[in-house]
């Protein structure tokens, strides 16, 4: 009897033993990438009291770091050497009862994955709130564990039940839209207690939130979205995180997050949100660290990465994702707020990986100067370089609302477009650029537009003709709006008709939806797959003329084809001059319409009978 309680004992303590790692992150890790050295965050109860070793002859530990908190290890491998493949971490301390190991897995990198291309200006990114646009699986709209258990339609801070199998379902009506790539905002867990849904204030970098469902459902949106040629895009965090963090209940050091001793004393420190601290050489010490060191909100505590573990751990977390989910791009949440040093080396990290991928910063600033600044190839008077391919024209999209919206006159309307593309000469790539006409954040444009419909498809025709990276919000093709409460976050992220079983419409078949309603639908899939096949949008030339008499004309080349874009905001007939434009060529060639498909000579005038859009081409 005293030796089976022995044997049970022994099993016991090994069963113990074995809980001593809640978690290794990254979980996984490959073979072959350019950067040989791995940070594994290893947690467990006093593990910072075993010593770990590695009997592999190919791998190497180079540094093992402690730090105050006693539940962390951090163990820095030289993987030059690494095959593909298990190996074991062994954990010993003064007793052999004690000892214990854990497997990690090394898997072979596709080496294709290095030449992986990003998106481009030949891509229109739609942005999906995976929570408001379909509902794929009813089953995980509830998750008991959770601490927001409730799922409320008719709350707009409350979850929905949209989930990524509610994206993959509809794949298809994203394709024949003529969409290229996709952008769901973040799907990871956030497990707070309240307005959950959003996704950006994340609980866990390394787990699905299990309300947008699984691992497995997440891989296989990105690989049938890339079997139709769709490129998915994630929207990542570097700069904060969810209060409820498994991070926050036991931090890794002292200083893992800004302003922690205050946070300890629930007397949190609110970012000033002064943006241009980053540029302003005038700019005090205490402005510049409130604003990349203060918390986002009070329940986003700021991460500090100038920390170097919490730093490669961040750097690392991008990396798993692009080659678990081989990512057509990153796009980075509120990219001026964290640390720009860090921001520079993160970004150049990606890029040394993968030369020819994409990352999007979001900088939320209508100066041009300071958009420019962030984009690589910048020549920036501090010498800063950020590594960042592409950034957010939010400068171009308020001169379009604006454009539209006012009256013709010398300094007003139309001009504000003209002189806002001529901004170009100011930033180092305009073609890898995002223009938009709303987005997650922002009113609808209908809803800007004062729910004005042929000034609507005025701005989209001509945004997706710039040279540019064009991104849609989900709804604008059915002129969704938020009128009702105008900067409503909740309203402006409504629930796509027909991603729910019972909905009275259905978007994505075309039932239930008002004339104007099909016929935005109808024009945006028009330009929107003659975009898809237009080499002169893609990299062709740019040539503008100044406003005139209320119409503004915009001509993209390249090679025997030519776009036209010409908008016109007469209410009467007009005759507009085409000798005005004999430098392009067009003199008495033949152009079709893409909306309507008539056809047209280009002489000495057309006639113009109604106020909107035309826009024109010379392929056949």
């Amino acid at each position: 009897m005293k030796n089976l309680s022995f044997l049970l004992l022994l099993i016991l303590g090994s069963s113990l033993f074995a809980q001593k790692i809640d978690r290794i992150e990254p979980p996984n890790w490959w073979v072959g990438m350019e950067n040989n050295q791995l940070e594994l965050m290893i947690y467990g109860k006093d593990i910072s009291q075993f010593t770990p070793s590695i009997d592999h002859k190919n791998i190497q530990i180079l540094d093992i770091k402690k730090t105050e908190n006693s539940n962390y290890l951090f163990l820095n491998l030289d993987l030059s050497k690494a095959v593909s493949g298990k190996f074991n971490i062994n954990f010993s301390k003064k007793g052999k009862r004690n000892n214990f190991s854990v497997a990690y897995e090394l898997k072979e990198r596709n080496q294709d994955s290095k030449l992986k291309e990003g998106f481009n200006s030949s891509d229109v990114i739609y942005l999906i709130t995976p929570d408001r646009f379909a509902n794929g699986d009813v089953t995980n709209d509830v998750v008991k564990t959770m601490k927001e258990k409730i799922a409320d339609r008719n709350n707009d801070y409350g979850r929905h039940g949209g989930d990524i199998r509610g994206i993959t379902n509809h794949l298809d009506y994203i394709n024949e839209m003529g969409f290229t790539a996709i952008w769901p905002t973040p799907v990871l867990t956030n497990d707070m207690k309240g307005s959950s849904y959003h996704g950006y204030a994340m609980t866990d970098f390394y787990e699905v939130d299990p309300r947008f469902g699984t691992m497995e459902e997440y891989k296989d949106l990105a690989k049938s979205a890339k079997n139709k040629g769709i490129k998915l895009i994630m929207d990542q965090v570097a700069n904060h995180i969810g209060l409820e963090h498994w991070w926050m209940s036991d931090l890794p050091t002292n200083d893992w997050v800004n302003y922690q001793d205050e946070f300890l004393k629930n007397n949190m420190v609110v970012t000033n949100h002064r943006r241009t601290t980053n540029q302003d050489a005038y700019a005090s010490v205490k402005d510049k660290n409130l604003m990349s060191e203060g918390w986002f909100v009070s329940t986003m505590p700021d991460l500090n990465q100038r920390n170097s573990l919490l730093a490669k751990y961040l750097i690392q977390n991008s990396i798993w994702w692009i080659e678990t989910l081989d990512l057509g791009g990153i796009r980075q949440d509120t990219y001026p707020y964290p640390n720009k040093q860090f921001m520079s080396d993160w970004a150049g990290a990606i890029m040394n990986e993968y030369p020819n991928f994409s990352i999007v910063g979001e900088e939320w600033s209508t100066n041009p100067l300071l958009v420019g600044y962030w984009q690589e190839g910048s020549k920036n008077k501090d010498g800063y370089q950020s590594h960042l391919s592409s950034t957010m024209d939010f400068p171009m999209q308020k001169a379009i609302v604006e454009a539209l919206n006012e009256a013709e006159s010398w300094d007003k309307g139309f001009v504000k477009m003209y002189e806002g593309l001529a901004n170009d000469f100011s930033y180092a790539n305009p073609s890898k650029i995002m223009i938009f006409p709303d987005n997650h954040d922002m009113d609808r444009i209908f809803t800007q537009f004062k729910e004005n419909v042929v000034n609507t498809e005025m701005a989209l025709g001509y945004m997706l003709a710039l040279p540019r990276i064009s991104q849609l919000y989900y709804g604008t093709e059915i002129l969704m709006q938020n009128s009702a409460k105008p900067g409503d976050h909740g309203l402006i992220r409504t629930d796509f008709p027909g991603g729910w079983s019972g909905d009275k419409s259905n978007a994505f078949i075309g039932e239930g939806l008002t004339a104007n309603q099909l016929k935005m639908q109808s024009f945006l899939k028009k330009v929107l797959n003659y975009r898809k096949n237009s080499e002169a949008i893609h990299s062709g030339k740019t040539i503008h003329f100044a406003p005139e008499n209320g119409v503004y004309v915009l001509f993209r080349i390249l090679g025997d084809e030519t776009v036209v874009v010409i908008l016109n905001k007469n209410d009467k007939p007009i005759s507009l001059n085409l000798n005005r434009f004999e430098e392009v060529g067009l003199k008495g060639k033949s152009l079709k319409n893409i909306i309507n498909d008539e056809s047209f000579i280009w002489n000495d005038a057309m006639e113009i009978n109604a106020k909107g859009l035309i826009i024109l081409t010379t392929k056949k």
